[in-house]
């Protein structure tokens, strides 16, 4: 499915790259590893090929589909009805999908009530793990720096 120097996106990690395939014994079970460098922290993890789909590790995503989500980041509504432990489990999935146009919406609703008032401390979290997965892929898609790619991300008029 992926190749070494595929770009790829780790839901809860972050923008990586395929550096290696690697064969490893675990508990008794010999399995082919997909080595994935993490760049944000310069993290290495392993995950089994066979168990590739259940991760939900996805190819980065095209210029184009990137313009679409910042398009939405800027200009999507956002709905501050929610009380904290609804949004919050709505976040939680919206990461743990791993998909672009979810993960940038996370960032952008939380930014913007961050704007108005201080987050809960698991909603900072929450933040912090979405705008790190969500600049990363900026970064790669862009060949931008992380500064460049967090630029992007500021909200200039909360709807």
């Amino acid at each position: 499915m992926f190749e070494i120097g595929n770009n790829i996106i780790y839901p809860m990690h972050g923008a990586g790259i395929i550096v290696g395939i690697e064969e490893k014994e675990i508990q008794g079970e010999v399995q082919n590893y997909y080595v994935i460098k993490i760049i944000t922290n310069n993290m290495q993890v392993l995950i089994p090929i066979n168990n590739i789909t259940n991760s939900h590790i996805r190819a980065v995503a095209d210029k184009l589909s990137m313009e679409v989500v910042l398009d939405i980041f800027h200009n999507g509504e956002t709905d501050k009805s929610l009380s904290w432990k609804h949004r919050y489990k709505i976040n939680s999935e919206k990461i743990k999908s791993g998909k672009l146009k979810e993960g940038a919406e996370v960032v952008r609703d939380l930014m913007r009530i961050e704007n108005e008032k201080n987050l809960n401390s698991s909603d900072k979290q929450l933040l912090n793990t979405a705008r790190k997965i969500l600049v990363g892929e900026l970064r790669l898609i862009r060949g931008i720096s992380e500064v460049q790619a967090t630029d992007l991300l500021k909200i200039n008029n909360p709807v």
